[in-house]
């Protein structure tokens, strides 16, 4: 942290530099939340199921006779192809044509990959409810991936109804047949309570089913699992293991959390330049909070060389993204000229920003901004809302200076009584200038 202080009453100023590292509520939790299936099993995207024979243009060719003789397995076979441009041009209105032949006469891995193509807009136009439609016809053929697919949808009322009781119904059926979304999901469900009873240990053991099957969302949750030490005993060396395995497979999520561990490791696993590194790799995909913290590795020189022009890329990358730690800490870079050239407008902005979303060092980053006049026409009373929103966050610097508006009257009528109950409750969180004001004012 800045402090700029002056002297006696006059106005006390934060500019706030967060150093810590963000710490997502979850990180350990995510949860599947796209219509594919397991590794292998059948799919729009999966390899046809039969032919021996090697050229792609020649199996074309034989699919396509078998399908225009009504074989539903050659339909299917043709819209997969169809799907993927194998041997032929890509063209994924033909693939839902052929699925639909297929599907038409019950072939369940053809009603799951029509369901795919309805749910995700592709070959026609989105239709959740039809994927609905078409992915329990699957399902209740035993068919595991389209009953994971079903599950999804109801656990998150896509085309049908929400309803997580019936989602972990879907779940446990494909993953009682090894399906590695279905184990997946079904951890998720158990971790956080949804359609079942909270269950952290039921949790690690269906992410374990997934994660050896090679899943790297369940890899990462297991790793969770064992960072955090509910539904397992917390051991770091093991959630690094689980971590990396998913890392390793390019999962943005397990390259930030390793990256999280290796920079805050309390053993002999701590390692800055290896937690910059995994930053960096999640940072390149778009992860906003590895931008943010890459950002604070760079503006501080933890792991790699201090570099604030570095800094100021990755924030306003998170920034663009709606984060607002990051929006508050570009903001501080143009209020102070650090890694960008100085400009209080676009600081304001930035802290706008942030503030909106609730972000207390911001909204009272902000109100110091209208205080003073900085970037922005000064507005004692747009200062005094802006210090109330951060005070009533327990925002300590706001609760101070909120008081001290209260007891100089700026941009709000004097009340000495209001004053002091402000520097209380900053004082009471053990903020030092707060003390003083109200050991002077009760003198």
């Amino acid at each position: 942290m800045v402090w700029l202080a002056s002297s006696g009453r006059g106005c006390l100023f934060c500019f706030i530099l967060p150093l810590w590292l963000i710490f997502p509520a979850g990180r350990a939790n995510a949860q599947p939340s796209s219509e594919t299936v397991g590794q292998g099993q059948a799919s729009a995207d999966s390899p046809p199921r039969s032919s021996e024979l090697t050229n792609e243009a020649a199996r074309l060719k034989n699919d396509a006779k078998a399908a225009e003789q009504g074989d539903a397995k050659a339909q299917y076979n043709l819209g997969v192809r169809y799907a993927n441009g194998l041997g032929t041009q890509k063209d994924e209105a033909a693939a839902v044509k052929w699925f639909r032949k297929a599907a038409d006469q019950g072939d369940a891995p053809a009603q799951n990959n029509l369901g795919v193509m309805y749910a995700n807009g592709r070959g026609a136009p989105k239709d959740e409810a039809e994927a609905v439609k078409w992915y329990r016809k699957a399902a209740d053929q035993g068919y595991a991936p389209a009953q994971s697919n079903l599950g999804l949808m109801c656990a998150n009322g896509r085309g049908t109804q929400k309803d997580p009781v019936e989602a972990v119904t879907w779940y446990r059926k494909a993953a009682d047949q090894g399906d590695v979304q279905g184990e997946c999901c079904l951890g998720w469900m158990y971790e956080n309570g949804q359609g079942v009873e909270k269950d952290p240990v039921e949790a690690a053991k269906w992410y374990r089913k997934a994660a050896d099957q090679g899943d790297a969302t369940a890899q990462n949750n297991l790793g969770g699992i064992y960072d955090s030490g509910q539904g397992a005993g917390k051991d770091e060396a093991e959630a690094v293991k689980w971590y990396r395995k998913a890392a390793e497979q390019g999962y943005a999520l397990a390259q930030f959390n390793l990256g999280v561990l290796c920079a805050n490791s309390q053993g002999a696993g701590k390692d800055e330049a290896e937690a910059v590194k995994w930053y960096r790799k999640a940072a390149e995909q778009g992860y906003a909070a590895a931008q943010f913290n890459l950002a604070v590795m760079c503006a501080n020189g933890r792991g790699a060389q201090k570099d604030p022009v570095e800094a100021a890329k990755w924030y306003r990358k998170a920034a663009d993204q709606g984060f607002a730690e990051a929006q508050n800490n570009l903001g501080w870079m143009y209020e102070n000229g650090v890694g960008v050239e100085r400009d209080p407008a676009e600081a304001v902005k930035w802290y706008r920003k942030a503030a909106g979303q609730g972000h207390a060092p911001a909204q009272f980053n902000l109100a110091a901004r209208y205080e003073s006049g900085r970037g922005v026409p000064k507005d004692p009373a747009e200062a005094v809302k802006w210090y109330r929103e951060a005070a009533e966050q327990s925002y300590a610097p706001a609760q101070f200076n909120l008081g001290r508006m209260y007891e100089n009257g700026r941009g709000v009528e004097k009340n000495p009584a209001e004053a002091i109950k402000w520097y209380r409750v900053a004082a009471n969180q053990g903020f030092e200038p707060a003390k003083a004001a109200l050991a002077r004012l009760q003198q």
